[in-house]
């Protein structure tokens, strides 16, 4: 038997679900039955208007899709004017205010405290940009990533053709839009890895095969990839390699195969990691042989070796990630920032556009880090740039902290979240880089925050991963905190070992200080954190690792144990709410 969500999306789905999302932002919020909202808001998801948690009904987040991170400049600016004149709720954050824009892990961006009513004006200013949110969420195909720079830096072989053809041709066909679970794509042309296509459903990697005595340049294909639910698998190789002629029909064939044969009974077991689970890559291979026209190949040799983003080498062996100042091949520069946590005022996103015009050729683009780049700015233009305030701000030289931290929404807006992550670990931040030292030599530190096993923060991939939970302290239940080490992707991906369960989040800036001081004081020269997890052993690092409080640091919600309607408010939610966000009365 299927499972009901499949019979909410097989009585209707897809782009036909827009009409009915403009009919009752027409209506408003009590539009939408009572005992129907659960059904429609799985459908609103194909259009990337996500329900917040309990305690916000009538408040909406968007999702939004850039294929590959690229914006134009006239496209941040919308998306930084519609946070500003409609993403605003009816309570403060204490780290971030009221008005920003969330970057994702995708390479894109999330709009919170949105209202239902306001989505046809909001869809109209930005589609008149050219961004979009159809596909952004619920069981399709989300964001195509690839790397940020394509097209700019070098490449072993030109990828961002490839990602529009995708997006256009397959992301963008109506008859795959209900697919089993939600899927991710993946292709990259550099030899960084930074695409990360381990942690992906497919991802394409380049290779080189001699064919016949002459060099071809194309793509490996791995399968599989995943994190959630504690259950993560690196993406595997189906030996396979296509030319790029062949690239885009490739990925349609593995779309399809599991668009039809995924599992769409169990959600709990139905990602694409558990269909290479049960099939093999073997029958895999051979299901894509009997779809495709052209001869398969083997495998030809990658460039595995080289990967270096998050990948847990040496800075000195090549970049983590896109912040810093970098040339591009045409002989100008990107510069890309670091937005602690990947939180920018509504206002700062409006700037960053302006700075891209003023002094590159407007285009911003995103990373998978949660980072934004600003390109083509030429050397005379640079000293400039790096002196403008938003940039001493979100600085392209971070302290290692900053620079490796990543974390998700958590319960401030989510309600799968446990714990409260962004400004939780904003504060954190702030207290690493006041109370611990590290060597010279170390210029980051990967600590990554989900706020749940969903695992959207990637904490599975950091050397540090934080992980939502609840625990009992002092009697009363509190916010806290599953720790993890020695994540990383690379030629080998391998995810983090748990070391700690449910730590107090109180007492998680302590445990942080005492395993970073520890590496510190035992490492040998050079010794990446990765390398030191490595060849410590997990015992040692148990008893390392110990959570204590400290002063200094004051937790933002570590009571919120029960989840009040926000995590920075111990009153009484105003929601549901109207168009003009007064409180609904209850007996209406």
């Amino acid at each position: 038997m299927v499972h009901k969500k499949e019979g909410i999306k097989e009585e209707l789905y897809g782009d036909a679900v827009r009409e009915r999302i403009e009919e009752f932002a027409e209506k408003g919020w009590d539009a939408i039955p009572e005992d129907e909202r659960s059904d429609w808001f799985t459908r609103f998801k194909f259009w990337g208007v996500f329900h917040h948690r309990g305690g916000q009904e009538s408040y909406f987040m968007m999702r939004l899709t850039n294929c590959g991170g690229v914006l134009t400049p006239d496209q941040l600016r919308a998306i930084g004017e519609v946070a500003r004149d409609y993403a605003k709720g009816p309570a403060e954050n204490p780290e971030f205010g009221n008005g920003w824009i969330d970057l994702t892990t995708r390479q894109s961006i999330q709009l919170h405290w949105l209202k239902l009513e306001d989505v046809p004006e909001i869809w109209e200013k930005l589609e008149a940009v050219g961004v979009s949110s159809r596909s952004a969420g619920g069981d399709t195909m989300r964001n195509i990533s690839g790397c940020p720079v394509a097209g700019k830096a070098e490449e072993y072989i030109e990828s961002r053709p490839l990602l529009d053809e995708i997006q256009e041709t397959i992301r963008g066909d109506d008859a795959l839009c209900n697919m089993p679970r939600k899927f991710n794509i993946s292709v990259t042309g550099c030899r960084q890895g930074c695409a990360q296509d381990s942690i992906n459903d497919i991802g394409l990697e380049p290779a080189h095969k001699f064919i016949e005595g002459e060099e071809i340049e194309g793509f490996n294909v791995r399968v599989g990839g995943g994190l959630g639910g504690r259950e993560p698998r690196p993406a595997r190789s189906l030996d396979l390699f296509v030319r790029p002629e062949h690239a885009v029909e490739t990925v349609r064939a593995f779309v399809e195969l599991y668009h039809e044969e995924g599992n769409r009974q169990n959600r709990s077991k139905n990602r694409a990691r558990f269909f290479v689970d049960e099939w093999g890559t073997d029958a895999i291979r051979e299901a894509l042989d009997e779809r495709l026209d052209f001869a398969l190949e083997t495998a030809g040799t990658n460039f595995r070796g080289e990967y270096t983003y998050n990948a847990g080498k040496r800075a000195e062996q090549g970049a983590h990630d896109h912040v810093g100042v970098y040339p591009q091949k045409d002989g100008k520069n990107y510069v890309g920032l670091s937005v602690a946590v990947g939180r920018l005022p509504a206002e700062e996103a409006i700037e960053l556009a302006d700075l891209a015009d003023e002094y590159g050729s407007g285009e911003v683009r995103l990373t998978r880090r949660q980072n934004p780049l600003i390109m083509d700015v030429p050397d005379e233009r640079l000293d400039g740039l790096l002196a403008e305030p938003l940039l001493e701000k979100h600085t392209p030289e971070p302290n290692p902290f900053v620079q490796g931290a990543m974390a998700c929404t958590g319960t401030e807006f989510c309600s799968l979240a446990l714990t409260e992550t962004k400004a939780r670990m904003a504060r954190m931040l702030r207290w690493l880089r006041d109370n611990v030292e590290v060597p010279e030599d170390v210029d980051r530190i990967k600590i990554h925050f989900s706020g749940c096993t969903a695992d959207c923060g990637q904490a599975m991939t950091a050397d540090i991963g934080l992980q939502g939970m609840r625990a009992r302290k002092d009697g009363e239940m509190v916010e806290a905190v599953d720790v993890g080490v020695g994540g990383g992707i690379g030629v080998e991906p391998t995810f983090i070992e748990w070391v700690r369960q449910r730590v107090p989040a109180d007492e998680v800036p302590g445990m942080l200080k005492n395993v970073i001081e520890a590496y510190a004081a035992l490492r040998t020269e050079g010794q990446t954190f990765r390398e030191w997890v490595d060849a410590t052993g997990h015992e040692t690092i148990v008893e390392l690792a110990q959570p204590e409080e400290v002063e200094g640091y004051v937790d933002p919600c570590l009571a919120d144990g029960k989840q009040s309607w926000y995590p920075f408010d111990d009153g009484e939610s105003p929601a549901p709410t109207d168009a003009e966000g007064t409180s609904l009365s209850a007996d209406d």
